[in-house]
């Protein structure tokens, strides 16, 4: 797998991002059959809408070439890119062609928790049995994966600065002062919801559906 900063794409020197861009599928090509990563689409790919006068259209030429080539290459090059927020995508690079699918991953559900909180706990060298998972997951209805991570960071700290090792109520105790990404931009995260309703495919699949395939079956 490749992993590809779009935005390291772009360089002062006029037509060093052509040049990048060339390096990157060339390299691509070479290692194929390969997945190319794109980490955070939007933060490389949003400026092509910009004006000539403001970069001498590099952006939109470097964005046009990388399109071309998503469209028409014929190396088994798969495309896997994430993006924080699509809507700063221009529409031709969303269409169907060019992707095989857009998928829209929402904030983790009670099993996905508990098994991040498992993953983690493990990942500091302590016994996940120690503690109560199911409560946990339960009270971090609200959060991603990195924040219950920084949560698990806190109590090993609050715990070290008493010698004792963390405990369901050092977790506790960091969740009183802690606020989720989607409370503190609650707003946000609904529009990108509502944007994701009929136009990209559930991450995962919702347990009120799962219950009902379990029914059928």
């Amino acid at each position: 797998m490749l992993r590809l900063d779009a935005g390291r794409i772009f360089a002062g020197l006029v037509g060093q991002s052509e040049s990048n861009l060339r390096a990157v599928i060339q390299t691509a090509e070479a290692i194929a059959p390969c997945v190319l990563w794109i980490d955070e689409m939007e933060k490389g790919f949003a400026g092509s809408r910009s004006s000539a006068s403001s970069d001498g259209g590099t952006s939109s030429r470097v964005f046009g070439s990388f399109i071309s080539w998503m469209q028409e290459k014929r190396s088994p090059v798969f495309i896997v890119a994430t993006a924080n927020d699509v809507s700063q995508l221009p529409p031709e690079m969303l269409r169907k062609g060019r992707w095989d699918e857009l998928f829209f991953v929402d904030l983790p559900t009670r099993e996905e928790r508990e098994a991040i909180w498992n993953i983690q706990i493990g990942k500091f060298k302590r016994d996940a049995q120690g503690f109560d998972i199911r409560q946990m997951a339960k009270v971090t209805e609200s959060f991603t994966g990195p924040e219950i991570e920084q949560v698990f960071i806190e109590a090993l700290y609050r715990a070290f600065e008493q010698e004792q090792e963390p405990t369901d109520l050092t977790i506790g105790e960091v969740l009183v002062d802690f606020v989720p990404l989607s409370k503190l931009m609650g707003e946000s995260m609904s529009v990108l919801r509502t944007w994701a309703k009929g136009r990209a495919r559930p991450g995962t699949t919702p347990p009120s559906d799962r219950n009902l395939r379990k029914i059928a079956v």
